[in-house]
Order: C-alpha cells, then structure tokens, then sequence
C-alpha cells in the first residue's frame, strides 16, 4: 500500500479538528450536503391490533384513506406545488452550504498541517469562496449524471408494475461500486482543486489520477471512513429511534389519539440541534481525513511526508 500509515492519517484528522475547533462550524456546513438518512422504521411483527383483533388498516379502511388523500392532494394541489418548489429552494441552499463547507474543511485542514497556530472562521471562509463554484459545479454535475442514469430506471420500472425493476437488477447493482468508485475520486478531486487551484475538469482528472495510482490505501481508507461513520452515525441517532418506538408499538392507538406522536416529535425537536452538531463533528473528521490522504498520496515518493506534526 505503498508505506500508507492509516494510523497516522486517522490520528491526525483528530488531532487537527480537535486543536481548530472552528473546523466544526465548517464541518456542521458540509453535513448539510452530507446524505445522512435517518432511521427506517422497519414492520413490526407483533403489529398491534385494533379492537376486536382487527387492524388498524384492514377491510376497506386503507382504500378510503387512499381516497381521502387523493382528494385532498386534488383540492390542495397549488399549495403542494407550492410546498415541493420551497423544498427544493431549501435543498439547493443546503447543498450550497455543503459544499462551502467542503471547501472550508480543506483550507482549514491545509492552514492546520503549516503549523498555524490558531485558524479564525472570517479567514478561511475569505479563502473558500474562490473555489465554491469549482466544487459545486463539480458535485452538481456528477448529482445530475447519476440522476440521468437513475431516474428512467425508476420510471421504467414504475410504468411496468415493477416487473422493469427485476430486469433491472443487475443494472442496478453494477451502479451501486461504480458509485463507491466515484465517490472516493470525487473526494480527491475536491482537494486537489482547493490545494492545487484546479478547474472542475482537470480536479476530476487529478482526482482519478490519484485514485488510480494508489487504488488499495483509498479503498481501504473509503472502508474505514464509511464503516466507522455509518456506526457512529447510528449511535447519535439511537435517541431518534428510541423517540419513535412507543408510536411504532401503539400505532393503532394513534385512530384515537395522536398524542404519542406529538410526544415523540417534540422529543426529535429538542435532540435536533445535538445531533446535528454531532453530526458536524462527524463531518469534519471524516473530510479531515481524506483531506489528509490528499497530502499523503499526492506528495512525490522521494520526498519528506507533507504531514508535519505541528503543535498539537
């Protein structure tokens, strides 16, 4: 793995954030680009009953609330439209600071590994705002590609009843690694256009570049940050999950009254603000880190490691 110290890299993206904790701001920023899903409510096996040992949607019960949603999505369509045009606003102004975000957490990161003894929010934002359309551009333009790829799939299988997404699988399957691929070059690329002031394209070059020549350390790298923040990202969020166990288990209780659901929303309110900064902090570790495999993999072999141990 061409001499790679894992432990080294990883130690160190700590050690950096941990000194500059003005990094977590940024890392907070990229989070919001970052595709944190929260949990999944799986089905329940001892699904309550109703009285009488009915279910809650049994009989024609689900066809008549079908029927009312329909007429309620025919009688409020402006105000759905409406709400879906607000949504994206709000998610294109999230991606945005994402990817300003990004782009602080590698300045920061590069100010860190020169020795700067203390790193203030003004000066790295100052020196970020010159590469946010580099960056935005760059991950916008592989968004759209993929959705180009994804969304006729999708189409395709929901015009056909599904029988589409059976011919599909290994269509999709094959998407799944040449995604994983993308995303490690991508995270390159993003370095190498803040470090070596590069425009989208040649920062994707330089990115592949870099994965090319040192495929094992940046696969394995991608399998430590993936595995270790999808682990931590599920125990931050274990709170979130425990709020919405009573809902689930009474949830033909929820006919008579939507108190339990109230109770639980208001406990996701006020865990909100802690999970996001946690997930911030994640955020910034995690783009430390591969900050920091940039500076490793990217320096000639002959030379000293870039990585210099300043004041920790």
């Amino acid at each position: 793995m061409n001499n790679f110290n894992f432990g080294e890299v990883l130690t160190r993206a700590w050690k950096n954030i941990w000194k500059h904790k003005v990094l977590w701001i940024f890392g907070i920023l990229a989070g919001c680009a970052r595709g944190s899903g929260g949990g999944s409510g799986g089905g329940n096996s001892n699904y309550s009953s109703g009285p009488g040992g009915e279910s809650p949607f049994s009989g024609g019960q689900f066809e008549q609330i079908m029927g009312q949603v329909g007429l309620y999505v025919e009688q409020h369509m402006w105000v759905i439209i409406a709400a879906i045009l607000v949504l994206m606003v709000i998610g294109i102004f999230a991606f945005a600071l994402g990817m300003i975000g990004r782009v602080g957490m590698i300045k920061g990161i590069a100010l860190a590994e020169k020795g700067a003894e203390s790193i203030s929010f003004g000066e790295v934002w100052s020196e970020s705002l010159p590469y946010f359309w580099r960056i935005f551009g760059l991950n916008f333009l592989v968004g759209l590609a993929f959705a180009v790829l994804i969304i006729p799939l999708v189409l395709l299988g929901a015009v056909t009843a599904g029988v589409g997404f059976i011919c599909l699988i290994p269509i999709l399957c094959l998407l799944v690694p040449v995604g994983w691929a993308v995303s490690i070059i991508l995270e390159q690329a993003q370095v190498g256009i803040v470090l070596e002031d590069l425009g989208m394209l040649d920062g994707f070059k330089r990115g592949l570049q870099i994965v090319k020549a040192n495929i094992m350390p940046t696969v394995v790298m991608s399998l430590i940050l993936g595995i270790g923040g999808g682990i931590v990202g599920v125990i931050i969020s274990i709170p979130l999950i425990l709020a919405f166990i009573p809902v689930l288990m009474g949830m033909a209780a929820l006919r008579e009254s939507f108190t339990p659901l109230y109770i639980s929303l208001a406990c996701c309110a006020v865990y909100m603000p802690v999970l996001i900064f946690l997930n911030g902090v994640l955020t910034a570790y995690i783009q430390s880190a591969w900050a920091l495999t940039f500076m490793k993999l990217a320096q000639p072999k002959e030379d000293a490691p870039i990585i210099i141990e300043a004041n920790a």
